[in-house]
């Protein structure tokens, strides 16, 4: 007999487990069909764990909805197409240029040599064209002399080739001067 009652139990559990598993999981609804898985103010829908697009409900965040095919409508000619916009032309990138000072004075010298001027109008015959935004005299001397007298040297360079961009045309406030002594 207990084998019996054991044998049972078995099927029991079996068509228990089997008739969960075709029950209808509908995690949007109670069982008397309300909605009640919302927010306090009822505007958005919870999903759990068992939702599949089958499942969905509409009228909640997320539900399916079938897709309905447009009506064909008469399609006219396209205008046509103004010319595209020329594309957006880069800034051109900021330049270094560097010139050797002994180009530019004699020993113990601020006085802009011709060969120095020739390489200065040259720098002022291309920037004539750009948007110059800044140029930088640096002036440089030897390691001859006391320190304090090589950088006023330096200092009397920088303020040469300053006032000769100037003279060229060169707008004063874009020019800036730096003596760097020895």
């Amino acid at each position: 007999m207990k084998k019996l009652n054991k044998m049972a139990m078995l099927f029991a559990s079996a068509a228990l487990v089997t008739a969960a598993g075709a029950q209808t999981i509908d995690n949007w609804k109670n069982g008397s069909g309300d909605l009640v898985w919302k927010n306090g103010t009822n505007e958005l829908c919870w999903r759990d764990a068992n939702w599949t697009p089958a499942t969905a409900a509409p009228g909640c965040d997320g539900a399916i909805v079938p897709v309905v095919a447009p009506a064909p409508v008469a399609v006219a000619p396209a205008p046509e197409a103004a010319a595209p916009a020329p594309a957006p032309v880069a800034p051109p990138a900021a330049t270094k240029v560097t010139y050797a000072a002994d180009a530019f004075f004699d020993f113990d010298k601020s006085v802009i040599k011709p060969a120095g001027k020739a390489k200065l109008d040259d720098l002022v015959g291309k920037i004539k064209d750009i948007n110059l935004e800044v140029i930088i005299a640096v002036g440089h001397t030897d390691s001859v002399g006391s320190d304090a007298y090589n950088q006023k040297l330096s200092v009397r360079r920088s303020e040469a080739v300053k006032a000769y961009l100037v003279s060229k045309g060169i707008e004063k406030n874009r020019v800036y001067t730096e003596g760097k002594g020895e």
